[in-house]
């Protein structure tokens, strides 16, 4: 189960059945749940806690140390819940003590290869990052987003849930809930119908959805002139209140 090449630190604490490759470092503070595997060539430092049925491809880099030229050594950390996958050469950074100290990766996602995630970063569950999509420092994506390959998104940014990217896409704003975006920098070109379809939302939520789609982008109403017309769907449809708390929560303002 554990290749004789691999170094593993007396620190680190691995649970049941967990598989490790060759040649691959894990270190002291490093906790890994049962029955992940974890490829040849892979690095993990820590403090990092990896949840259970994870799988790490060779030669990614998982809670070292973050990018940021504030960072003095502090003991900061990464947390990656249950049944993710991690391609090759991604890159998962540690948090810092300027934000809350934790970068943390929810469970059922899928890292392609050359990933980032960067520094107090929070990843939700069931996303999918395709291959060299970036995230700089504190972002937030929620549940159910996908990035295309090459996305980059700036510090601070957050991609509501259902948001789909093209790939490409340059993200300088938040992207509300629900919406697909695409370019450089990021427009908004309507509602995910096709992945909203696939995760069972009905014809009627769909319906609201894009009336609400309308408020936000078609109307020329600020956000705080469209919440009342967003709360009204939302009454009817409880999905259009997603889209409403991604608009109260954006701090950055959202893509135009």
């Amino acid at each position: 189960m554990i290749h004789p090449t691999a170094i593993i630190d007396p620190a680190a604490e691995l649970g049941r059945d967990v598989e490790v490759g060759p040649w691959t470092w894990i270190g002291a503070g490093v906790e890994i749940g049962d029955g992940c595997v974890i490829g040849s060539h892979v690095v993990i430092k820590g403090p990092t806690r990896i949840g259970r049925h994870n799988r790490i491809f060779q030669f990614a880099s998982v809670g070292e140390e973050c990018q940021d030229k504030k960072y003095r050594g502090e003991p900061t950390r990464l947390e990656i819940g249950d049944h993710n996958v991690i391609r090759e050469g991604a890159t998962l950074h540690r948090g810092t003590i300027q934000d809350q100290g934790l970068t943390r990766i929810g469970s059922h996602n899928l890292l392609m290869a050359y990933t980032h995630v960067a520094h107090d970063c929070i990843v939700g569950d069931q996303v999918i990052l395709a291959n060299n999509a970036a995230l700089a420092g504190h972002v937030q994506v929620d549940d159910f987003a996908i990035l295309g390959g090459f996305t980059a998104v700036h510090q601070f940014c957050r991609i509501g849930a259902h948001v789909m990217c093209g790939a490409g896409t340059v993200v300088l704003k938040d992207i509300p809930a629900y919406v697909m975006a695409n370019g450089n920098t990021a427009k908004p070109h309507g509602i995910n119908t096709e992945g909203l379809k696939r995760r069972g939302f009905s014809a009627e939520a769909l319906t609201q959805l894009k009336r609400a789609y309308k408020i936000v982008y078609r109307q020329g109403l600020t956000r705080e002139q469209a919440l009342p017309e967003l709360q009204a769907l939302a009454d009817k449809e409880p999905a259009v209140q997603l889209l409403i708390e991604s608009l109260q929560q954006s701090s950055r303002g959202i893509i135009r």
